[in-house]
C-alpha cells in the first residue's frame, strides 16, 4: 500500500530533573513507524526551552553528541513527522516553538485541521506572518492569541478548541506545565502512562509507554485537556494531574478506523481496542466472506501479517512467510529518478520461493490505493512460481479523500473510484479479489464510534474547501507567472 504514516507525539513531566531527552529519544524510536521524514526534541531547562530538530530518522538526527548536548530537565516533548499538510523541510519540523510575552511554548501535533485553510486566511488577514506551511503553526497562532488574554495556558487551549476543527492530538509544554489535548471526536490516539519514579508520560501509542518503562494509566478522552505540573510543596504529589472536560461529550467519538488497520503498532492498544486482535478479526471476516481453496496464506509485511494470521486461523489454511521485508530500508532511501516502480518493490520485498512455488496463495494486504504497489507484489509472487493468487484486503476500498490526517487527499489517484472490483482484479493479475465489507467494520472494531470517511464519505465535520495539502509549495503555472509579472 502507498498511504503514508501519521505523526507521533510524546511528552514527559518528571518530579525531579532527569535526562529527559534520552527518555523522549527512546519513546520516539517506538513511534518511528508513524513518521520518517523529520523528528525533534524540546527540553524544558528550568523554563528555558532547548531543542534539536532536523530531517531524517530518529537515529540519524539524534547522535550521541546531540543527545548529550541537550540539558537535563523535568519536562520534554518529542515528535516524529510525516507531513499531511506542508512540505518536507526544516521549517515544518516539530515540536514547534513559540515565544511571546507570557512565556515560551512547544507544540507537538498529530492530526490535520479540516478548517486549516480558512483559519490561515483569517490569521493572515489579521496580520499573522507564517514561517512554515504546517497547520501546526496555525494551532500555535490560535493558542498564542488566546494565551495573551486567557489567565492560563490550559484556558487558552480550552478556548482554542472552539475554533479548531478536525483531528488534533497535541502535547504542549510551557515553562511550567505539560498539557495534552485531544479533539472532541478523538480521531487520533493519545494515552497517558506513569513510570515507577512518578513521571507522567503522554504518547500517541501505548507501545511508546512501554519503551520508556511507563505503565499505561488511561487514554486521553475525546475533547479532554490534561494538565501536568511538577510541584515543590512538601507532602504534596511531586507531579499533579488534572483535567478540563468542558469539550468532552460535545461530539460522538469517531476514532480513525485506519489507525487500527494500518498506522498503529500491533502491540499497541488504543481506546480499549487491541490492534493485533482487530487486525486478526479483519482477517477472520475475510476468510468468512471470501472462502477459497488454497494451499497457503501469505501476509504483506508489516500490517498485513496479523490479518493474514486471522485468515489462516479461521480458514484452516496454513500461514507461511512468503514475503520478507528488507528491514534496513526506510523512507529516506533515495532511488534513481528513472527507476521503475517494480525495482523499488524488489529492493523492499522479496518472495520466498519454497513457500509459494506451485501453490494456490491467499495474499493478504491492508489496503489498495493506486494499485501500483499491489501489482508489483503480485508479480513478485508470480515470478516465484505461485500457481494462483487470491488477494484479500483488510480494509474497504478507498473512495474518498481524508481531511483528518491520512495522506489521501484526492479521488483522482484512488483506483477504487474508477474501477470495479473485477476490473481491479484483472489490473492486478489476481485470480480473485475481496475487500473487507463496510458493514463488517463494527465487528472488526468490536463496536462503534469510529471514522470511516475515507471509505464511505461520511465526514464527521464540515470538510475543507481547500484540499491540496501542499498548496503553499505549488509552482506557478505559466499563466500565473504572467499574471504575477503584470501586477
Amino acid at each position: 500500500m502507498a498511504v503514508h504514516e501519521e505523526c507521533g507525539v510524546l511528552g514527559i513531566c518528571s518530579p525531579q530533573p532527569i535526562d529527559a531527552a534520552q527518555v523522549i529519544y527512546h519513546g520516539l524510536y517506538a513511534l518511528q513507524h508513524r513518521g520518517q521524514e523529520s523528528c525533534g526534541i524540546v527540553v524544558n531547562d528550568d523554563g528555558v526551552l532547548v531543542s534539536h530538530k532536523d530531517l531524517g530518522l530518529v537515529g540519524e538526527v539524534f547522535k550521541a553528541s546531540v543527545l548529550h548536548a541537550l540539558p537535563r530537565g523535568r519536562m520534554a516533548v518529542g515528535h516524529v513527522r510525516y507531513g499531511t499538510t506542508g512540505a518536507t523541510n526544516r521549517a515544518n519540523c516539530q515540536p514547534m516553538e513559540v515565544n511571546h510575552q507570557k512565556g515560551n511554548l512547544a507544540i507537538a501535533h498529530n492530526g490535520n485541521l479540516s478548517n486549516a485553510a480558512q483559519l490561515r486566511d483569517q490569521l493572515e488577514l489579521g496580520g499573522a506572518i507564517f514561517h512554515s506551511t504546517s497547520d501546526t503553526e496555525i494551532i500555535a497562532y490560535v493558542l498564542t492569541r488566546e494565551r495573551l488574554i486567557a489567565p492560563s495556558i490550559e484556558e487558552a487551549a480550552n478556548r482554542a478548541m472552539n475554533v479548531l476543527e478536525g483531528a488534533y492530538s497535541l502535547v504542549l509544554m510551557s515553562s511550567q506545565k505539560l498539557l495534552c489535548v485531544r479533539d472532541p471526536y478523538g480521531f487520533r490516539p493519545l494515552c497517558i502512562g506513569q513510570t515507577r519514579q512518578g513521571a507522567y508520560v503522554v504518547a500517541s501509542e501505548t507501545a511508546a509507554l512501554k519503551a520508556v518503562g511507563a505503565c499505561f494509566v488511561r487514554d486521553v478522552a475525546p475533547g479532554e485537556i490534561v494538565i501536568f505540573e511538577a510541584g515543590d510543596k512538601p507532602g504534596a504529589p511531586a507531579v499533579t494531574m488534572r483535567s478540563i472536560t468542558r469539550h468532552c461529550g460535545s461530539q460522538s467519538p469517531r476514532h480513525c478506523v485506519f489507525e487500527y488497520i494500518y498506522f498503529l503498532r500491533p502491540d499497541s492498544v488504543a481506546d480499549g481496542v487491541g490492534v493485533q486482535a482487530a487486525r486478526m478479526r479483519a482477517g477472520a471476516i475475510l476468510a468468512q466472506r471470501y472462502p477459497v481453496d488454497a494451499d497457503v496464506v501469505v501476509g504483506v509485511p508489516d500490517s498485513g501479517i496479523d490479518a493474514a494470521l486471522g485468515y489462516s486461523r479461521h480458514s484452516g489454511i496454513p500461514y507461511m512467510p512468503g514475503l520478507i521485508k528488507n528491514k534496513y530500508i526506510g523512507r529516506t532511501f533515495i532511488a534513481p529518478q528513472q527507476a521503475d516502480r517494480m525495482e523499488l518493490v524488489r529492493i523492499k520485498l522479496s518472495a520466498i520461493e519454497e513457500c509459494v512455488r506451485g501453490k494456490r496463495v491467499v495474499l493478504v494486504d491492508d489496503s489498495i490505493v493506486r494499485g501500483t504497489t499491489s501489482a508489483c507484489i503480485v508479480r513478485l509472487l508470480r515470478e516465484a512460481g505461485a500457481e494462483r493468487i487470491h488477494l484479500r484486503i483488510s480494509a474497504p476500498p478507498f473512495r474518498f479523500p481524508c481531511f483528518y490526517g491520512t495522506d489521501v487527499d484526492s479521488q483522482e489517484n484512488l483506483v477504487a473510484c474508477k474501477h470495479s472490483v473485477s476490473e481491479i482484479a484483472r489490473m492486478l493479475d489476481v485470480d480473485s479479489l475481496g475487500y473487507l465489507p463496510l458493514e463488517d467494520l463494527p465487528q472488526m472494531m468490536g463496536g462503534k464510534g469510529y471514522c470511516s470517511a475515507c471509505f464511505d464519505g461520511d465526514y464527521p465535520t464540515q470538510v475543507a474547501l481547500e484540499s491540496r495539502k501542499n498548496r503553499f509549495e505549488q509552482r506557478l503555472s505559466q499563466r500565473e507567472r504572467i499574471e504575477e509579472g503584470a501586477r
